[in-house]
């Protein structure tokens, strides 16, 4: 293979980058640069000569009738101008994985503010200093440097709380912490018993420091975990702490200190490009709170379908046992995803939501998949995956031979016993051959 081929399949990545290459050292075909708009029309100035039904119908046909895609597999095409879905085939609902994100993100933005940031504060109640979770899914141990979102920290909200106390004349302390914000269980009831207890994903709490993890492992008690780095902070202050670490109440008096993290905007695209399952069931939350349910795995997704319905978004068969898709319960029609990603495609709502996909070939999910026989889609394709044992999905946007932009999302649920990469390659065929048509 020559360099040239080897850089647009993104097998380069080790020798450029020393591993997968991060957004800052990819270089996007013009239709999906992060910096630009991400749709190149505009929904009032619809482009002549949209997608043609039967030439992506034949274009997908040979793909589609893979043996690695199982015994149920549908798919959604949707033209992104006119917003006609022009292709959908196979049953209604299947187990999504975590293409689940996609809804979660969008209905973030479509219920928050996109500019809002997430705050974490410290109030004081006499000689006691309560750390309060804002629920910042990106909340940090230590400042660091992040060229996709900004962190808070509590090490600088430590620091912060130390000045302010000093400035009273307190130096020594109690610390509690108040997590209060989210409610329910810790984890959703669609979930395998071993996910909590086998560290698959940290309990979900409105204060953590780095997700719950810290030496790649996850804390079964993130929010006493987030307050014992905020103490640690307080006494390289200087201040002297008194008692126990406990859980309480916020008094509700003004905050001492805060930190703010990144808007939600920056954790939509983070989350969608790294597939945080922790963010987005932090963010699946939030649009609760939005729309007045309970922060709880419940409340969020009835919120998620809300929020979606009242952006004229088809939610036939939906059922969201949770915002990550790791729930098996879980069930969403293709025509639900690609309708969602259309809406952003085509410049109407949610821009976000499209910046934080992956990249065939170079970042993210994707970035070492469009090799071989589905190559066409590598630089062009840009698309959130899902993965569970016998569970594969794709649902993204790309352009085809023309420049013509589509929207697809195609969804298999019965793959157990066929190996994982011939699905996914599978898969990634599908969306290739989108890519290479002329559907225009």
């Amino acid at each position: 293979m020559g360099t040239a081929a080897a850089w647009t399949t993104g097998r380069l990545n080790t020798l450029v980058c020393g591993g997968p290459c991060g957004p800052e050292a990819v270089a996007d075909p013009l239709a999906l640069d992060r910096s630009a708009t991400v749709s190149t029309v505009r929904p009032d100035e619809p482009v002549a000569g949209g997608l043609d039904p039967a030439a992506v119908a034949a274009a997908v046909d040979g793909p589609l009738a893979a043996d690695a895609l199982g015994g149920r597999v549908a798919i959604s095409v949707v033209d992104p101008v006119s917003g006609e879905e022009v292709l959908r085939t196979g049953p209604d609902a299947l187990v999504p994985a975590s293409t689940t994100k996609v809804l979660t993100a969008a209905a973030a933005l479509a219920v928050l503010d996109p500019q809002r940031r997430f705050e974490t504060t410290v109030e004081r109640d006499g000689d006691r200093v309560v750390l309060v979770g804002g629920g910042d899914p990106y909340l940090a141990r230590e400042p660091e440097e992040d060229d996709r979102i900004a962190r808070a920290d509590v090490r600088t909200l430590a620091e912060r709380t130390a000045v302010a106390l000093r400035e009273a004349g307190v130096g020594q302390v109690s610390v509690g912490y108040d997590a209060s914000l989210f409610t329910g269980p810790v984890g959703s009831a669609g979930w395998e018993e071993s996910y909590l207890r086998n560290q698959v994903v940290t309990p979900v709490t409105a204060l953590w420091v780095d997700r719950g993890i810290r030496d790649g492992r996850r804390t079964s008690d993130p929010a006493r975990e987030a307050a014992g780095a905020f103490a640690q902070g307080l006494q390289a202050e200087g201040i002297d702490l008194v008692g126990r670490i406990a859980e309480v109440s916020a008094p509700g008096t003004t905050p001492v200190a805060r930190v703010e993290g990144p808007t939600v905007a920056q954790a939509v695209e983070a989350l969608t490009a790294s597939s945080s399952n922790e963010a987005s069931e932090v963010m699946a939350r939030h649009v609760a709170i939005a729309e007045g349910e309970p922060a709880t795995f419940e409340g969020a997704a009835r919120a998620i379908a809300s929020a979606l319905s009242a952006a004229d978004v088809p939610i036939d068969g939906l059922r969201l046992d949770d915002g990550s898709g790791l729930a098996r319960s879980n069930r969403i029609d293709p025509t639900t995803l690609s309708t969602v990603l259309a809406r952003a495609a085509g410049g109407r709502d949610w821009p976000q939501l499209l910046t934080g996909l992956p990249i065939g070939g170079f970042t993210g999910t994707l970035d070492d998949r469009f090799e071989d026989s589905a190559a066409a889609g590598a630089g062009v394709v840009r698309a959130k995956t899902g993965t569970l044992t016998g569970v594969h999905s794709l649902a993204g946007y790309t352009l085809d031979a023309r420049g013509v932009p589509v929207v697809f999302a195609v969804l298999a649920d019965d793959t157990e016993g066929i190996n994982p990469f011939e699905t996914q390659a599978a898969l990634d065929r599908v969306a290739a051959a989108l890519a290479s048509c002329t559907c225009g």
